[in-house]
């Protein structure tokens, strides 16, 4: 497999160089079984248990930072991860590296921040990375520590946007009981002008049924005052035509005695 250097993505995790994947390699003679058992044979025991050790963290860093792959001019190139042990001064350089490129990138200091988060997840993939190969036990575990943040990350983000989604429907409908409220108070403020207006009108109704009323019981106090006089006058008339009636009969019974007398015959 040929190889060839090319720049590196905008990533914090450290890679190889980029290799290019063969599909059809030419196949070498096979050596002899008696060769190869004495290659195996004559190979240190050391250097195959470190052999193995190494296979086995390549597997482990691919597993948990799976190797990139892109064609380009209908070749197939890997980049796999870099498996050299990491030394204080790539650590110093790692966080470094954070902070320029946070500043780039004008990540935000507080808040949520896509850029800022992305940016931790590659150093906390490079920290990993770094880990796993002194230590693959050690990676692992902070794999599982990285998967179930991210799980919680994204559970709250399933809770924030359910929680804006749910927001916006309180505030639609928040607006639309609004707007049904302030129909409702056009229309009793729209009901307490007509009201008012009906107060009014039985208002006046009532003062001109008071004034009719007292008109009324004046007009018929005064005509049953007249009545009264009236009926006091005729009573005095009658009064005094009994009295002269009375002195008139006395008088024809006086005047028919009279003539009773005068006109008697003398004994």
């Amino acid at each position: 497999m040929a190889e060839r250097i090319i720049p590196l993505s905008t990533t914090l995790v450290k890679y190889d160089n980029p290799v290019l994947v063969t599909k059809h390699e030419e196949k070498k003679p096979a050596a002899p079984a008696k060769e190869k058992s004495d290659d195996t044979h004559a190979r240190p025991k050391s250097t195959a248990i470190l052999t193995d050790a190494r296979r086995e963290t390549e597997e482990i860093l691919n597993t948990i930072l799976p190797p990139k792959e892109w064609e380009e001019e209908g070749q197939l190139w890997r980049q796999n991860v870099s498996t050299t042990p990491a030394t204080r001064l790539d650590v110093i350089n790692l966080q470094e590296q954070l902070d320029m490129r946070l500043q780039q990138q004008q990540a935000r200091e507080t808040g949520i921040c896509p850029v800022r988060r992305e940016l931790y997840t590659q150093c906390f993939d490079e920290i990993i990375r770094q880990v796993t190969v002194n230590c693959a036990e050690r990676g692992l575990l902070l794999l599982r520590v990285r998967d179930e943040m991210r799980m919680t990350i994204e559970a709250y983000q399933a809770l924030y946007c359910s929680s804006i989604a749910f927001g916006m429907r309180k505030a639609l409908q928040a607006e639309q009981g609004k707007s049904d409220l302030q129909q409702d108070v056009e229309e009793l403020k729209n009901e307490k002008m007509e009201l008012e207006h009906q107060i009014i009108e039985l208002k006046q109704r009532a003062e001109q049924a008071d004034r009719r009323a007292a008109e009324t019981r004046l007009a018929e106090e005064r005509k049953h005052t007249e009545e009264i006089a009236f009926l006091m006058k005729t009573n005095q008339q009658l009064k005094v035509q009994e009295s002269v009636m009375a002195i008139s009969v006395r008088l024809i019974v006086l005047f028919q005695t009279q003539l009773e007398g005068i006109i008697a015959p003398k004994k």
